[in-house]
């Protein structure tokens, strides 16, 4: 990563890592090069036994209205096949620490696909989620069709990507699109308070519990159930796990080291 960009922000508290989005003039539209340094972020923090818990931020006004249009105005399909820009989505799927997005404001685009592809949302009251990319004749690219799908259900998510509707705070969360929504002052102070929980949890079994549930969107039941099982017995082979229960059996507190 550049240390001398200024396009997103990193920094620790305690067991969390913070990369907030910065390029407010422009509403914190994805650039290529944003992208790039967010996800070397998240890698990064990934690889950090000391980070048990990511939380991804904008600024009040805006989480992200969209993706940087200037990046594809006048792009052929042969120049979006060439650049493959949306492979890199993917990496962040690979990331295995929890990462929860702190959202206020706009969340639009490419920024509501940013959001979904983070494991947790905290949303001001002040948050409109949109998938607005039919204004453009185009539609969601980054898997916004598929994750919103999959959290409000068919007929919410045919309305917002075909007609272009906005959703607010309340109404998304309504719809099971968001964890929680708070006032527009302390959305980001409470994914720090969620985040210092997690990451309180024994960090093994949280990600594997994160693993897990994001299988259950992609396996049938029974192939999901035969997962769990396994990465169930595989944790009592954790020092977490002794520790966990010994606690719990003296009536202490557990002191949990990812080991």
């Amino acid at each position: 990563m550049n240390p001398m960009s200024e396009l997103i922000l990193v920094k620790t508290e305690g067991h969390v890592g913070l990369v907030t989005l910065n390029r407010p003039k422009v509403l914190n539209a994805l650039s290529i090069e944003l992208m790039d340094e967010l996800i070397e972020a998240l890698e990064r923090f990934d690889e950090d036994d000391e980070v048990r818990v990511i939380v991804l931020a904008g600024s009040e006004r805006a989480f992200a209205a969209g993706a940087d249009i200037g990046d594809m105005a006048e792009a052929s399909v042969l120049d979006m096949y060439r650049r493959n820009n949306l492979a890199r989505w993917n990496r962040i799927k690979q990331v295995r620490t929890p990462i929860i997005a702190a959202v206020s404001g706009f969340c639009l685009g490419g920024g509501c696909e940013l959001a979904m592809t983070c494991d947790m949302i905290v949303a001001s009251e002040s948050a409109q989620f949109g998938q607005p990319e039919i204004n453009l004749g185009i539609i969601p690219g980054a898997g916004g069709t598929q994750r919103l799908t999959k959290a409000i259900g068919k007929y919410r998510a045919m309305e917002m990507i075909l007609a272009g509707r906005f959703m607010s705070a309340s109404e998304a969360y309504d719809a099971g699109l968001v964890t929680k929504v708070v006032s527009k002052e302390q959305f980001l102070a409470e994914a720090m308070r969620l985040a210092r929980e997690i990451a309180s949890r024994p960090p093994i079994a949280v990600k594997i519990g994160k693993e897990a549930v994001l299988k259950a969107q992609e396996l049938s039941l029974t192939e999901g159930i035969e997962f769990e099982r396994r990465v169930f017995y595989s944790l009592f082979a954790t020092e977490d796990q002794k520790e966990g229960m010994s606690a719990f059996a003296e009536k202490r507190k557990a002191e949990f080291k990812g080991k």
